[in-house]
C-alpha cells in the first residue's frame, strides 16, 4: 500500500491535483506493479508565509520578484 505525500504551496485547483493523482498512480502500477486501488496520494498544501526558500519565506520572495521585475 504506497502513500505518496505531496508538500505544496496552496494554488493547484481540484483539476490539476485529480491529474497528478492519477499521473502518480499510473506510474506506481508501471514500474512497480502497484495496485491502484490501494494506492492513495496525500497533498499538504502550505501557505507561503509559512514556507521558507533561500533564507526568505516564499511570500518575500515573490513581492521581491515582482518588484525586480516591476
Amino acid at each position: 500500500m504506497p502513500v505518496v505525500t505531496i508538500q505544496l504551496l496552496k494554488g493547484a485547483n481540484r483539476d490539476q491535483k485529480a491529474e497528478i493523482v492519477r499521473d502518480i498512480t499510473e506510474s506506481l502500477v508501471r514500474v512497480l506493479g502497484k495496485n491502484p486501488e490501494n494506492t492513495h496520494v496525500v497533498f499538504h498544501e502550505v501557505e507561503p508565509e509559512s514556507w521558507g526558500q533561500g533564507g526568505l519565506l516564499v511570500e518575500a520572495r515573490r513581492g521581491r520578484r515582482t518588484i525586480e521585475l516591476g
